[in-house]
């Protein structure tokens, strides 16, 4: 399959070459964009997994594998309308639940499904190993269906009032990975840290990922889809694709660097997670402005956004704000960092106050959306149906709890558990 793809994406330049500017090329190439962004679910899956327990790896997996299921339902049904249907500014009101339009529109459709599920699963990983199974999948629901086309109709729709303004953010720094973030720390609020995660003094006490191996891999998968991520926000078969996925490259290998250059003075240990998360960090900070700014400025976007990433997470930690993967840090500050340095070096007019003003706005803007409303939406869902499991299942693990399966059988203590909970199930089923 990748051995396709990897082919299929070779031959795209000489086709466009051929009949630039063709319907049919264009389209192809938005499609095969489309399924690299889709790749990036199962990076997501493989880098927030990793990062947890193994009591809780298939439960991670899950919610990675459902929200993007029930997230196509739903941006098809209501958010792919909110977003660019007929706006006079804040919300589209047309385009709910397409059947019949052109071409274009349903290419259109199915990138920007693939962008909505990437900021549910944001938060996904943020709020994992104490989040109940439904509660989480109804969150998701509301951040496809509404809080995030609400905010990308200001930005992304030709109407939206942040699009009047001027606002730059080419693929989403903000409108996709902001938005997840600040989505995620009002759920981490919401749901407090996990057992054990403090001490009586505040103290974070070290609560290690399962499996590093799938962290790494997961961040290889998750940078190569950000070239689909960022090089199909051309929409079009363009020789402009060149420039955007350099500065892609150039900024996610700054952000590694940054990270680890940040360990190195600060004279703590290399972390293969923190060095992950910077490269994470350079490629969400490029890419509002990968297709307006020049390579050197991509480079100086990527490492300033390793270095803050890895700055927040700490911060994060002594706010008693357990973010299990970083998500807040990696997508919420190097997104907002990511958004105004777009203004800063805007080629042809770095430095312009008024356009960097635009673009603080629009970060304020977001956050304020985001957060509140998701604040507001957890709030809710942990008053009515419960957002948090219980102590006795976060311990034993939510593969167990929610589903019945674990994802490691052969550990031992884990068996132990599983074989109590079917034993005592069968019994109470007598």
């Amino acid at each position: 399959m990748y051995i396709w793809l990897i082919g299929l994406l070779c031959l795209v330049p000489s086709m466009a070459a051929a009949s630039d500017g063709d319907a049919a090329v264009n389209m192809v190439w938005l499609a095969a964009a489309g399924a690299m962004v889709f790749l990036m679910q199962a990076g997501f899956a493989l880098l927030e997994s990793g990062m947890s327990r193994a009591k809780n790896a298939l439960n991670v997996v899950m919610k990675n594998y459902m929200d993007v299921c029930v997230g196509t339902l739903i941006f098809w049904a209501v958010g792919y309308g909110l977003m660019f249907g007929d706006s006079q500014g804040w919300y589209g009101t047309s385009s709910f639940m397409i059947s019949q339009a052109d071409n274009q529109t349903y290419g259109m459709l199915l990138f920007q499904t693939m962008f909505a599920a990437t900021a549910a699963t944001i938060a996904s990983g943020a709020m994992a190993e104490r989040t109940r199974f439904g509660a989480y999948l109804v969150g998701a629901l509301g951040i496809i269906g509404f809080i995030y086309p609400v905010f990308g109709s200001w930005v992304w729709n030709d109407n939206g009032w942040l699009a009047q303004m001027g606002f730059i953010d080419f693929a989403g720094s903000s409108v996709v990975h902001s938005v997840g973030a600040w989505c995620a720390l009002a759920g981490i609020l919401v749901l407090g840290p996990r057992l054990g995660r403090f001490d009586d003094q505040g103290r974070p006490r070290e609560i290690r990922g399962h499996n590093l191996t799938l962290v790494a891999l997961g961040g290889f998968i998750l940078w190569f889809g950000w070239f689909g991520f960022n090089g199909g926000s051309t929409l079009e078969a363009s020789t402009d694709i060149g420039l955007i996925n350099l500065n892609t490259q150039l900024a996610a290998a700054a952000g590694a660097c940054g990270s680890m250059l940040l360990a190195l003075v600060s004279r703590r240990p290399i972390l293969l997670t923190e060095t992950v998360n910077g490269s994470l960090a350079g490629l969400v900070g490029v890419t509002a402005g990968c297709a307006t700014m020049l390579p050197p400025y991509a480079l100086i976007t990527g490492l300033i956004a390793g270095m803050l990433c890895s700055l927040s997470m700490h911060m994060l930690l002594r706010w008693r704000l357990d973010d299990v993967v970083g998500a807040v840090s990696a997508h919420g500050v190097a997104g907002a960092w990511g958004t105004i340095a777009a203004g800063l070096f805007l080629h042809g007019d770095m430095f312009n106050a008024h356009v960097v003003t635009v673009q603080v706005i629009g970060v304020l803007a977001c956050f304020a959306w985001t957060f509140f409303s998701a604040l507001l939406m957890y709030g809710l869902i942990a008053l009515t149906m419960g957002l948090r499991a219980s102590a006795l299942h976060e311990q034993r693990g939510l593969d167990l709890s929610e589903h019945a399966e674990i994802g490691y059988p052969e550990f031992a203590g884990e068996t132990t558990a599983y074989t109590a909970e079917r034993a005592g199930s069968i019994e109470a089923s007598r």
